[in-house]
């Protein structure tokens, strides 16, 4: 079953597109008047992805003699709109909304997974966590009471969860679910008492909240953890001229790195972390490393994982 599923899914094409479009009733700085829009969704709410990719943007115009914009996005259904009318080019997705994207026919590819270092194999975790004096000790524990959720669209804040809650025995929907709107919202919203439990990427419970100094060490207990779950992927646009496209998927294989940019001096070693989750880059991977997914919502039946 596994191998039809992942031959119905590479049928369906891509993903998180890398695009090139003409410039909507503007003008472009490049000759040719067109313009390479990359778009994508923070895990941390509020947050301004363009300042995250602007060193990628830097790289990518000089590569390219050509304009490129990001455009920023709440939803990732506003992305998969965006790319599967052509308006979208390179975006970044979560796992979801790239198993989303391609079950309603996009015709994207992808161009890579993300990493958080050099080499490392790509895969993360969901957390689900409790205030450090609650009496909670497992996720069988969390049947009944009030859940702090990412968005329904969302691999780590709620797919696997999902999935674990029915794993532990909880009967679906035996809890009251919050769509808290970004991880940093979710686990804040589990520290403050808000929710009884919640569920968070692992980085953003481990460091990224630490370290902005929303949350102290040891605020947050965590009482549960997902299988790893395959890296978010950004992918690029199939309607792109074939020449611009292959060059670049070059380009994202040896260059779309802290490395590389920092050696550029498109950034400066230290503040050159990729994206809101603070990434070294992206890895090339294969179709089927996402094949998991398709097992997750064979188990959850999530409407989540429905082509709309």
């Amino acid at each position: 079953m596994r191998r039809q599923l992942s031959r119905r899914l590479t049928a369906l094409a891509g993903i998180a597109v890398l695009g090139l479009t003409a410039a909507c009733g503007t003008s472009a700085d490049d000759a040719s008047g067109e313009t390479l829009i990359i778009s994508g969704v923070p895990a941390e709410e509020g947050t301004d992805l363009s300042n995250t990719y602007e060193p990628l943007m830097k790289m990518l115009e000089d590569e390219l003699d050509m304009k490129v914009e990001f455009q920023p996005a709440t939803s990732y259904a506003a992305v998969i709109e965006g790319q599967r009318s052509g308006k979208i080019h390179i975006a970044q997705y979560g796992p979801l909304a790239y198993y989303q994207a391609k079950q309603s026919g996009s015709d994207l590819s992808l161009l890579g997974a993300m990493v958080k270092k050099d080499g490392a194999e790509p895969g993360y975790l969901s957390y689900g966590v409790v205030p450090a004096d609650s009496d909670i000790e497992t996720i069988e524990d969390f049947a009944g009471k009030k859940l702090c959720f990412v968005d329904v669209s969302s691999t780590s804040g709620y797919l696997y969860p999902v999935k674990g809650l029915l794993d532990a025995g909880i009967e679906m929907d035996d809890w009251e679910q919050i769509e808290a709107g970004g991880h940093d919202a979710s686990a804040l919203s589990v520290a403050n008492g808000t929710c009884d439990a919640g569920f968070a990427l692992d980085s953003m419970i481990e460091t990224t909240l630490i370290e902005k100094g929303d949350l102290k060490d040891g605020d947050l207990r965590v009482v549960w953890k997902s299988d790893i779950i395959p890296e978010a992927p950004i992918t690029i646009y199939n309607g792109l001229d074939k020449e611009l496209r292959e060059k670049i998927v070059e380009i994202w294989k040896t260059k779309a790195n802290q490395d590389y940019l920092v050696e550029k001096g498109y950034c400066k070693e230290g503040e050159c972390d990729l994206t809101d989750q603070r990434i070294w880059g992206w890895q090339p991977v294969e179709e089927t490393y996402y094949d998991s997914l398709v097992d997750v919502c064979d188990a959850t039946q999530a409407a989540a994982c429905k082509a709309s």
